[in-house]
């Protein structure tokens, strides 16, 4: 079982890629609004998100250095995108059994949306399963920003 990380993806980079989007076991999108750290990032994993000994479904962010009221309204932007319920733990919000996306067109979507948004630059990590090194040249993803994961 293989597992491959594309880590610094731009939006172009992910609109050009194919693949299933059935192999994707997590995707992030960073988004970075100043030079002093400040930033945020919206993830999802498939198998779900730890919460203590449970696993949650549904789209996540963690914020650093974000004030309250920005954290607010990038709650309600993903809520009203996703649905789902809020919860909060430490600095990541749960939108608890809220709809999922995977395929590289919804995921820049999103990236676009939110740096217009939220008045950021966007970076992008997607990790794919089983993805062999045929797909791996059929998804027009740049070989050149990929970080095998080790393991079985």
């Amino acid at each position: 079982m293989s597992r491959l990380r594309y880590w610094k993806l731009t939006v172009e980079d992910l609109r050009k890629a194919q693949y299933d989007p059935k192999k994707v076991l997590i995707w992030e999108i960073k988004c970075t609004k100043d030079d002093k750290g400040t930033h945020f990032g919206v993830f999802c994993y498939r198998n779900g998100t730890p919460w203590d000994y449970t696993s949650i479904h549904g789209i996540v962010f963690y914020h650093n250095q974000i004030d309250q009221q920005e954290i607010e309204k990038i709650t309600n932007f993903l809520k009203g995108k996703f649905g789902g319920e809020p919860a909060e733990k430490g600095s990541r919000i749960f939108l608890k059994n809220s709809k999922e996306i995977y395929a590289p067109s919804e995921i820049a979507d999103l990236a676009v949306q939110i740096g217009d948004t939220f008045e950021g630059s966007t970076e992008l990590t997607v990790e794919l399963e089983n993805f062999t090194v045929p797909e791996q040249e059929q998804s027009n993803l740049p070989s050149s920003k990929i970080l095998p994961i080790p393991g079985k």
